[in-house]
């Protein structure tokens, strides 16, 4: 605890007076750094944050958690191997699903897809993902299918017009294999909000998927939901035992492995970079300090010889340092929430000035800026801010508190 006496000097030292002008700045170049240094770590773990878990988000409300996909493409007996999935604890749900690359065209214009059955309760789910049309018109032979938006881009297709999707594996002839080429109605037109998932993929029932490949009662794969998609591995570990010889299963931690730990990587290598500028900040407060002990000798010694004691000194230039970092800190939080709430606007006009595209969708996936903060991050970045703006106060509160006043004012 401050004494009256000793919080009056540490506000007298915040504030120099009009002749320290020079103090002043190196004090507010220090609140800057440490502002700015907090900002950024902030701005830069949200939106990495927010990248990995919008990602995880989206892929999953895709993907599911996990696939049980058979040898061959083809999982036979599909039914009783669903009811085993289902009955496994800590699965939540389970869906048989169709998914085949094939060829789609329309006007001419032809694009690899990713053509997915699904049954109707899982197409139902992407209804508020649909920016055109109506979803619920994709029913057993309806002859309809939902297509993303950049798919839609790319071949020209709206709402209600007709594609042909091309399966180059049709039907054996006396004369070869012929392709199947079938024609959907677009009924509906979804982003999804990953390029590549919006840029590929077309979604029609289930039977008819099996009709269009010609798969009979089969299906291609079971998605599977669990209650817990860090513990997916652990919860279908006895499922896979049961499976072994007919089917294999890859949850998103395997399918993704290397993108998810790509971002690990990078998450922890830009904490540690960034932090330097959080050192840098301690090192221009240590300074600032150094300057005012070595400005303010002449005061430091009157003081101890008026009865102030080395405590006492050394409790104002912590205080005083130490406040310093605090100011910058809080106003590096304030910095930091304001850039992440116009993070889109900010994106979008350094982009019209600049003329180049900051968020590329093709390359980072997603197609806006996300952002997710963790509030334990956010309390370990105040601590390192705080922890480190204390350290960097104690050599020159030491330094102060050490004053000899006999060798400071024997010629004055």
């Amino acid at each position: 605890m401050l004494s009256p006496f000793e919080w009056m000097i540490a506000k007298r030292y915040l504030w120099p007076g009009k002749g320290e002008a020079f103090i002043a700045l190196v004090a507010g170049i220090s609140v800057g750094v440490v502002m700015l240094s907090v900002a950024m770590l902030m701005i830069v773990m949200s939106v990495m944050n927010g990248f990995r878990a919008e990602l995880l988000d989206k892929i999953v409300g895709l993907n599911g958690h996990a696939i049980v996909q058979a040898y061959g493409g083809r999982l036979e007996n599909w039914e009783s191997v669903l009811a085993n999935v289902q009955r496994t604890p800590g699965v939540v749900e389970a869906s048989p699903l169709i998914e085949q690359p094939l060829l789609t065209s329309f006007n001419g214009r032809a694009e690899a897809v990713f053509v997915r059955g699904q049954i109707d309760k899982d197409i139902a789910a992407l209804s508020d993902k649909v920016v055109l049309g109506n979803i619920a018109t994709l029913q057993d032979g309806s002859g309809r299918v939902a297509i993303g938006t950049r798919l839609a881009q790319n071949i020209g297709a709206r709402v209600g017009d007709t594609i042909t999707i091309i399966n180059p594996q049709g039907r054996t002839t006396p004369f070869g294999t012929s392709i199947r080429q079938v024609g959907y109605e677009v009924g509906a037109i979804f982003e999804v909000g990953i390029y590549d998932y919006d840029e590929k993929f077309v979604i029609l029932p289930i039977k008819d998927a099996q009709t269009l490949l010609l798969m009979g009662d089969q299906i291609g794969m079971i998605e599977v939901t669990v209650d817990d998609p860090d513990r997916v591995g652990e919860i279908l570990e006895p499922l896979a035992a049961q499976l072994t010889g007919k089917a294999v299963i890859a949850d998103w931690k395997t399918i993704n492995s290397a993108l998810f730990e790509a971002l690990q990587v990078e998450r922890v290598a830009m904490f540690f970079a960034l932090s330097f500028m959080v050192l840098v900040a301690a090192f221009n407060i240590l300074s600032s300090l150094v300057m005012l002990v070595r400005a303010k000798t002449r005061d430091i010694a009157i003081m101890r010889t008026m009865g102030a004691t080395r405590k006492s000194l050394l409790k104002i230039f912590v205080t005083t340092g130490s406040t310093i970092g605090a100011i910058g800190t809080l106003a590096g939080l304030a910095l930091g929430s304001i850039v992440l709430f116009f993070r889109e606007p900010i994106v979008d006009f350094i982009a019209f000035t600049t003329g180049q595209e900051i968020w590329d969708p093709e390359v980072r996936f997603l197609s806006t800026l996300p952002s997710r903060t963790d509030p334990w991050e956010i309390a370990g970045i105040v601590a390192l801010a705080l922890g480190l703006s204390f350290l960097a106060t104690l050599y020159p509160a030491l330094k102060a508190a050490n004053t000899d006043p006999v060798q400071v004012l024997r010629y004055e």
